[in-house]
């Protein structure tokens, strides 16, 4: 009986969400505080009423649980963001010249092979 009420609850918070959308476009004559306000209310309105079932629990609880993953991220520093970034440009830098190279060989070989045939 709760996965039905959880449904309903589910399918009411897309309703008004999708009402709050419409009503933002139908509204296009009134102040377009009107309507971001109508609209903003619906979008937190569908979310209180989706957060009230059970899948909607569970993706808080999700969430709850990756922002306290997120804070666990020991970030770079300065000094090891700027290396990084350099050693990025060097190695695009080795890259690109290597493959300039090799389209430069192949180009001469292509040339003297191939097309050098009727001189």
């Amino acid at each position: 009986m709760s996965e039905i009420i959880d449904k309903v609850k589910i399918i009411g918070a897309v309703f008004v969400l999708v009402a709050g959308v419409a009503a933002f476009y139908v509204l296009d004559d009134s102040s377009d505080l009107i309507r971001v306000g109508l609209l903003v209310g619906s979008i937190i309105l569908a979310a209180a009423v989706a957060l009230m079932s059970e899948p909607g629990q569970q993706a808080w609880e999700f969430a709850k649980g990756a922002r306290g993953e997120f804070r666990k991220i020991v970030w770079p520093g300065r000094k090891d963001t700027v290396q990084s970034t350099l050693i990025v440009i060097i190695m695009v830098i080795l890259i690109g010249l290597f493959l300039w190279m090799l389209d430069t060989i192949s180009f001469w070989v292509i040339y003297d092979l191939f097309l050098q045939i009727g001189e």
